[in-house]
Formats: C-alpha cells, sequence, structure tokens
C-alpha cells in the first residue's frame, strides 16, 4: 500500500526570488516545508551561482509545470572578459587567461552576432542528462561525454553596460539555452575567453518580476504563524492557469464538466471550433465566475468530430482544489 504523502492540499504557484548558493531542489524543499505542502515541484533549476525567479508549483499546480519549463526565460549576466573556467562561471578553475585586446565595438559586434536561432554544445556541468545520470556527474570524474548541439533561439541580447574586462548584458533566450556557454562562446569569439560572474533570472514567461518574494521573506511570515494557520502565506500564492495563460481557454456546461473531470473526451457544441493538437484551458462556466479544471488536447476522432481530451493534466480531486477569484 503507498504512504500518504504528508502536508497540505494546496495548489498554487509561488514566485520565489531564488538567493544565490544552494541547489533548486534545496531550495524546493525548503519552499514547500515552509507551506506545508504535500507536493511541489520547480520549473527549470537555476545553478547555485544563480538567483532570481524559480516558479515554484505546489500540489496540482504541478501538472502545469512543463508549460513553464518550455516557456522564454530572461537574464540579467556579467560576463568578465580575458579568463575561461572549467565551468564558464566563478565556481570553475581557471583553465586559460588572455590579454583583453577588444574595444566596445567589437564586443557590441559579437555579441549582436549571437541574436536569433542557433545552435549550443551544452556545458559538461549542465544538468542535462546522459545515460539517466547529469552531465557534471562524470565532469566530476574528470570525464568528457560527447554532446549534440541544440536548436536555441535569443531573442533579445542587449547591452546594458560595458566597463571592460566587464560586459553587462540582458539575455531574453529559448528553453535549453545556457547562459554560461553562451557568454563563453561570446569569449571565444572575442578571442580572449570570459565566464560568467553574475546571472540574475528576472521572468520566466509572462510573470510580474515585483511579485516575486525572497526566501527570507517566506521563512519571517511562516514564523510569525500561529500554529496550522496558513493564511498570510496562501495569500502569495499565483492561480494555477496562471502557468498556462497563453493557451486559447474554452468553457464546459455541466454536462462536459462531468466528462472531462472524469478523463473522458468532450464533445458538442464546445469541442466543434477546436483545432487538433491545439491545447486549451478549460474552465466550467458558472454564473459567478469560470472555475479553473485543467489542460486539455483537441483531438480529432472518427467521423471528423473534434474533442478535448488530456487526463493528466485534470486535476484528481477536483474537491479539493483551491478555488481563485
Amino acid at each position: 500500500m503507498a504512504r500518504r504523502r504528508k502536508g497540505r492540499d494546496i495548489n498554487g504557484i509561488v514566485l520565489l526570488d531564488k538567493p544565490r548558493g544552494g541547489s533548486s531542489n534545496q531550495i524546493l524543499q525548503k519552499v514547500r516545508w515552509l507551506f506545508n505542502a504535500s507536493k511541489a515541484g520547480h520549473t527549470g533549476a537555476l545553478d547555485p551561482l544563480a538567483s532570481g525567479m524559480l516558479p515554484i508549483c505546489l500540489g496540482e499546480a504541478t501538472k502545469f509545470s512543463q508549460f513553464l519549463l518550455e516557456a522564454e526565460k530572461t537574464y540579467e549576466v556579467t560576463a568578465h572578459l580575458g579568463i575561461r573556467t572549467t565551468t564558464s562561471d566563478a565556481d570553475g578553475d581557471v583553465v586559460e587567461q588572455r590579454e583583453v585586446n577588444v574595444d566596445e565595438a567589437a564586443v557590441r559586434e559579437v555579441c549582436e552576432s549571437f541574436k536569433g536561432p542557433g545552435k549550443q554544445i551544452p556545458s559538461m556541468f549542465s544538468a542535462l542528462k546522459y545515460q539517466g545520470k547529469p552531465l557534471y556527474y562524470y565532469a566530476r570524474l574528470g570525464q568528457t561525454v560527447e554532446r549534440e548541439p541544440r536548436d536555441i533561439i535569443i531573442y533579445e541580447l542587449e547591452i546594458l553596460q560595458i566597463a571592460l574586462p566587464d560586459v553587462y548584458m540582458r539575455v531574453k533566450c529559448s528553453k535549453g539555452t545556457y547562459i554560461r556557454s553562451l557568454v563563453d562562446d561570446i569569449g571565444q569569439k572575442l578571442g580572449c575567453g570570459a565566464y560568467v560572474t553574475r546571472l540574475h533570472r528576472t521572468e520566466v514567461a509572462d510573470y510580474p518580476t515585483d511579485k516575486m518574494i525572497s526566501l527570507a521573506a517566506l521563512e519571517a511570515m511562516n514564523s510569525s504563524l500561529a500554529d496550522g494557520q496558513f493564511d498570510e502565506l496562501d495569500k502569495l500564492l499565483l492561480p494555477m492557469d496562471s502557468a498556462v495563460l497563453r493557451l486559447p481557454a474554452i468553457y464546459l456546461d455541466d454536462s462536459e464538466q462531468h466528462r472531462f473531470e472524469h478523463g473522458q473526451s468532450v464533445s458538442g457544441k464546445t469541442a466543434q471550433a477546436l483545432q487538433e493538437g491545439q491545447s486549451y484551458r478549460v474552465y466550467a462556466e458558472k454564473p459567478e465566475q469560470a472555475l479553473f479544471l485543467g489542460v486539455g488536447d483537441g483531438i480529432t476522432l472518427p467521423k471528423d468530430q473534434t474533442r478535448c481530451k488530456d487526463p493528466d493534466k485534470v486535476f484528481v480531486s477536483p474537491r479539493r482544489r483551491v478555488v481563485y477569484e
């Protein structure tokens, strides 16, 4: 018999302003404990060196973390020219040091060349899995694994300040982009090498930066709570559908809602306009408010009927979910 997970059945997303130091998983477990949540998951790891926005999904919100994993991210990064390290950041050992014989114009030209679609070879010190283990596991053993270049997109690369040998940038990029590798590539193209001394994530998808809260603030709020009373902490949670607001919405009547919540496809008037392969935010159409039920995909069945179904992203226990206005 499976052991029941301890903690509250609380559902929502907290925008944590992760501090430097500590892994994302360590921070995740701390936040889960502070909220006394039965389940938690993050939406894309930040290195111990990195700080900034780390959306943490609690409870049923973990079902929608993939949408945030796949979203674009924005970072503020400081690149120090003239030095390469084993990890391409300040935590690594210096492997090469060169004179910085470049001017501001050259720096701007090289940075500009990285905008748009491109290929990137992941760092050996990344968490990308190889034969079930992260690449950094092999790197720490002194082993190098052949890595295939990955498709990435640099949507924006803005130079905020140049104070050589330091370059301050703002980078908006696609999922799977390693900022350390980007900085190392920029340094290589400049001919002097470079590594990251500061990395701060400011945005994930459309989440507002001003909604972030620090771990220290969460700890202070938790320490002041009355025993078993989490109301003040729970007010910080963003609604679960905030992770999927870019998806079009559909609204179900009572009979359609019943089918959807029981993992069945939804047909009829609501499903007639659905597109095959398109994901949708699904709500129960109520007089007072729209109640978020989950995410469904349009699928085409025989007789050209389009229906909505995705049992993996329907809430397991609707009676226990939190309703947000």
